[in-house]
């Protein structure tokens, strides 16, 4: 029996950039190389591997250019990667991306503390970085940041968001992501901004990225695909945070989300392939597993097809049907 959700959204996982980003432990290249792999064989539709931020700032993404270089074309297409300036963009591009998501803040005292410019100053480089992209015939997101509240102005107004995604400057992006960066939105605050992007905007595909600070992730996602989002963003365990963002915390759980939406390609194996996926990451990274659906998949209700047991992963799961 489908217990899909419709309308129907893709799911993007980004437990290597944004999962990564408040870890105290550095995953080497050939990890996460690994887990790219794993999560495209799994079915995940597509993948944020990482971030262009200085290394110095944000050490756990200092080897993203390595992790693209060892990465085929086909899988790069379906991977994208953080870029806050056509710098950014030209350097991710030479080492073989092809899928770029341009980052900035709606609250200039975010992106200020983020990428260290206005809000202003990053909508002005923008056509830069969409040309750039567009050379290597590649694409584009328009991503907003504090889209809902930013820690350090409080509430974000919807126009001040709309006046973004309708900013002329950010013509040619392929899709506008909305972020609660803080996690600090609810569902009818959700649905209504991403409605409101869907009918107010130019024509392009509506993103959503959510946090469970608050303990609405989920309930955020589904308001957000209910309002028009395809694509929605998660992290293995509810990993995650902005390090330039006090008070945020993980990012809504992928094993939770997927639970919820039951995409066509999720089975009881694959899910029980991402649980062991996302538990062997976080014990290598001495982080705990936020993830309901995943604690549940280890829960003693052996008569729920979704349940894995306590044991280990038998052998072959996690195998797409």
């Amino acid at each position: 029996m489908s217990f899909a959700v419709e309308p129907r959204a893709e799911l993007r996982d980004v437990t290597l950039r944004d999962g990564l980003q408040l870890t105290g432990k550095v995953l080497c290249t050939e990890r996460k190389v690994e887990t790219v792999r794993e999560l495209l064989r799994l079915g995940v539709p597509s993948i944020e591997l990482g971030s262009m931020a200085r290394a110095d700032l944000v050490p756990t993404m200092a080897n993203t250019l390595e992790v693209v270089r060892a990465l085929t074309a086909e899988e790069l297409e379906r991977c994208w990667i953080w870029v806050a300036t056509p710098g950014h963009v030209a350097k991710a591009a030479a080492a073989g991306a092809r899928n770029f998501q341009y980052c900035l803040s709606a609250s200039d005292s975010h992106n200020q503390a983020n990428i260290g410019r206005s809000t202003e100053a990053s909508l002005e480089a923008l056509p830069q970085a969409v040309e750039q992209a567009r050379e290597v015939g590649g694409r584009i997101q328009l991503c907003i940041a504090t889209s809902f509240t930013c820690p350090f102005e409080g509430h974000v107004p919807e126009e001040r968001v709309l006046s973004i995604a309708n900013d002329p400057r950010a013509e040619g992006t392929c899709d506008i992501v909305i972020c609660d960066t803080l996690g600090q939105a609810v569902p009818a605050q959700v649905a209504s901004l991403v409605g409101r992007v869907r009918d107010e905007s130019p024509a392009r595909r509506i993103a959503y990225h959510g946090h469970d600070t608050w303990g609405l992730g989920v309930a955020n996602t589904l308001a957000a695909i209910g309002a028009g989002a395809t694509l929605v963003d998660g992290a293995l365990g509810g990993l995650g945070g902005c390090p330039f963002a006090p008070g945020a915390s993980g990012n809504t759980s992928t094993e939770d989300i997927l639970f919820a939406t039951r995409p066509e390609w999720l089975t009881p194996d694959v899910f029980a392939g991402l649980v062991h996926l996302s538990e062997g990451l976080l014990a290598e990274l001495d982080e705990p597993n936020r993830s309901r659906a995943a604690q549940g998949a280890r829960s003693r209700a052996a008569a729920f097809e979704w349940v894995i047991g306590s044991g280990p992963v038998p052998e072959g799961a996690g195998q797409p049907a």
